[in-house]
């Protein structure tokens, strides 16, 4: 699967842009080797006792794996320590959308698990991510990275939000996470995050992550 598959929902003119500066940037990339590095670190660390506390609650693979779009609709595989039921996305038809817009959001989803439901707090079911990284399929910082489904139904001025690559940490995550539940609040504060990008600000907005994980304010 590949950015073809999505290429009839885009508008010509838009994916024709020139590619945002932060995408060809060898320095926000030199900073993505060392944060990814750093990141599956903790990962393997934390993967072993994670592990054995998901058997206790929710029996199964310590993974979660899931189709995803990038930069300009390019399709990749992310990769999360699984933080719901096993059959979670079979159920998902039955828990309600609490979200607007092509998001989904349940404060109290079911299928999450008691140690799911502590990894999404703390952000740690986010630590395998950073292979995503490493390999160049998303940044430390940039765009929340959609699922297909999201992307099938996005309207033109959406796509612009995939002219940088997604991030394990941006705007939104930043800024309200929890709160958030308009999709088109999410775009608009992924168009500002391009427009104020600089490694000075991506610095300050994974700064910031790390203050609100530890301060534990729930924003991500």
């Amino acid at each position: 699967m590949n950015s073809l598959v999505l290429e009839h929902k885009y508008s010509a003119n838009l994916y024709k842009q020139v590619a945002h500066p932060s995408v060809n940037s060898p320095i926000k990339r030199l900073i993505d080797i060392v944060g990814a590095l750093v990141g599956l670190a903790i990962a393997g660390v934390l993967a072993i006792p994670v592990l054995i506390f998901m058997q206790f609650d929710g029996p199964g693979p310590l993974f979660f794996s899931q189709v995803r779009c990038g930069f300009k609709g390019q399709t990749f595989w992310i990769v999360k320590f699984r933080s719901m039921v096993v059959d979670a996305e079979k159920l998902k038809h039955l828990v309600k959308n609490e979200a607007k817009g092509n998001i989904f959001k349940n404060e109290k989803d079911p299928r999450i698990t008691r140690i799911g439901s502590f990894l999404r707090r703390t952000s740690l079911d986010e630590l395998p991510q950073f292979w995503n990284v490493l390999k160049g399929d998303m940044s430390l910082v940039g765009t929340r990275p959609p699922t297909v489904d999201e992307v099938n139904n996005y309207e033109a001025h959406h796509w612009r939000r995939l002219n940088v690559k997604p991030g394990i940490t941006g705007e939104w995550q930043v800024n309200g996470r929890s709160s958030v539940k308009d999709f088109e609040d999410i775009v608009r504060m992924d168009i500002d995050y391009q427009q104020k990008w600089s490694i000075a600000y991506d610095l300050k907005l994974i700064w910031k992550t790390i203050w609100v994980v530890f301060n534990k304010s729930g924003a991500c």
